[in-house]
């Protein structure tokens, strides 16, 4: 059995690996981590879920605040993926300055 931590990691790793296969040179040498919570004394009156550095090529990934959306007790293990991939395409957007439908549009015509 993984922990939920493991499950976030795994996720936002086939997540990142998906989006890099569609975008390579764009994504080439983009790092990305996870951590906990943000630990910089200046946070904006929002709790971030992710932040993007676009000089050092980083997109953090926070796991508390992204968990935090699954705190329903409706939730399951799928809506829980679609939250953290879905943080994922957001911050890989703001990156490349791209809305994150677009980055990969022929994943959703069939809808």
């Amino acid at each position: 059995m993984i922990t939920r931590a493991e499950a976030f990691d795994r996720i936002v790793g086939d997540t990142a690996h998906y989006l890099l296969g569609l975008w390579p040179e764009e994504l080439a040498g983009v790092v990305f981590l996870v951590a906990d919570m943000p630990t910089d004394a200046s946070l904006p009156d929002h709790m971030p879920r992710w932040r993007v550095d676009r000089d050092a090529r980083r997109v953090t990934l926070f796991r508390i605040p992204v968990e935090r959306v699954t705190h329903s007790p409706e939730k399951d293990d799928t809506d829980r993926r679609v939250i953290v991939e879905t943080a994922v395409f957001r911050a890989v957007g703001e990156l490349l300055d791209k809305d994150p439908w677009d980055l990969a549009p022929d994943r959703y015509r069939h809808w």
